[in-house]
């Protein structure tokens, strides 16, 4: 009897076991090399590395991010090496889930040829990172993000793509307007017009390598604002900051200004509504009393303007993401209206508490008192 017993326990093991494997399709994700490219393995390593983990060890650590993102909270992926080939196999998705991961490494193919004549041409630099979008939502995208250039900290420090000063505002901006800030990461879907991960200061350098990445770019902007409903509308899009912006305009021949609204063509037969906007770090520059010789007040009026674009932008993106059928601009006027009037203090003790790290009471106090001196003039 007792070795009956034991006989149970370890079939029910074993089987319990499978069950919790992944089990789904198998995915070539290609050579190690390519991978090891495509996902910038060792993400830090010289003499020691900063995280000591396998190639199949960090290709499942941005796969576990998508799977986490996309909402697939029971989902597994087991990453294995065979040959020369790394594959991928998941369990508890979609069985096309594959497919978009697929798109995206074939994506990652024409940045890395982008970079690889970049280096050749003597204009890539030392201190950057050929870095991917990786880690993104892959199947529950509700929006994309259009950015210039990933935060080096974000591969070295992090291997979080979505792990950056930038995102983190952005995201609470977007809580702010009603999306569950566990949600936000569906709806911060990034593509970067440089595919290099580089210290903050080096924007200005990077302006010279975009047309490099040109295939890489418009690829993505065709992939990532398709719906999955090839019937459904196009997800909506966010240019963040001038650089992009005059991308917007060189590659789609549409100008957009802060808060401006465009239509671009992606793709044949299919349009995309997108907005302009401030980079979601420039407040901090903006609203920087140095560049007013000094003027407190001058630098507080500068960045609650921007607080005020920044968060009707963010608005607008929310309830975009959430019915990509709504009319564009009349989403835009309603988002304005309610942060740019009618919840405007709001808007200003946002600013004081976010930027200027007063206390919610300080905040109040300020944004009144800026209240009676308007009011008075």
């Amino acid at each position: 009897m007792h070795k009956q017993n034991g006989l149970l326990v370890i079939l029910a093991s074993l089987l319990f076991g499978c069950a919790n494997q992944p089990s789904g399709e198998q995915i070539d994700l290609g050579s190690t090399e390519r991978v090891s490219r495509l996902f910038a393995y060792p993400n830090n390593c010289s003499a020691v590395c900063y995280r000591d983990w396998t190639l199949e060890q960090t290709v499942q650590h941005y796969l576990d991010q998508s799977l986490a993102r996309d909402g697939y909270a029971a989902a597994k992926v087991e990453v294995k090496r065979s040959g020369d080939n790394v594959y991928a196999r998941f369990s508890g998705v979609p069985a096309d889930y594959g497919q978009p991961l697929s798109s995206l490494l074939a994506a990652g193919d024409l940045a890395y040829q982008g970079a690889s004549k970049l280096n050749a041409d003597g204009k890539w630099q030392y201190s950057w990172y050929f870095f991917l979008p990786l880690g993104m939502a892959l199947d529950n995208r509700r929006s994309v993000e259009l950015l210039h250039f990933p935060p080096d900290y974000s591969l070295t420090q992090a291997q979080d793509y979505l792990e950056s000063k930038t995102t983190d505002r952005w995201a609470d901006l977007l809580s702010l307007n009603g999306v569950p800030l566990d949600q936000t990461p569906a709806y911060q879907t990034i593509i970067d017009i440089a595919p290099i991960a580089a210290p903050a200061s080096a924007g200005s350098s990077l302006a010279g390598t975009y047309d490099y990445f040109k295939a890489y770019q418009t690829t993505m902007v065709a992939q990532l604002t398709a719906s999955q409903d090839s019937k459904a509308p196009s997800l909506p899009m966010v240019a963040f900051g001038a650089p992009v912006r005059d991308w917007v305009k060189q590659q789609y021949g549409v100008s957009l200004g802060v808060l401006g609204l465009g239509q671009i063509a992606p793709a044949a037969g299919r349009t995309v509504a997108v907005l302009g906007s401030n980079h979601p770090s420039y407040i901090w520059y903006a609203a920087d009393p140095g560049n007013y010789a000094g003027d407190q007040q001058k630098a507080d009026q500068a960045g609650l303007k921007v607080m005020g674009q920044d968060i009707s932008a963010a608005c607008w993106q929310a309830n975009m993401g959430q019915n990509p059928a709504a009319d564009a601009s009349t989403t835009l006027s309603s988002c304005m209206q309610k942060w740019q009037v009618s919840d405007k203090l709001q808007t200003c003790e946002l600013f004081y508490t976010s930027i200027r790290s007063l206390t919610p009471p300080q905040a109040q106090a300020k944004c009144a008192a800026n209240e009676q001196t308007a009011a008075s003039h």
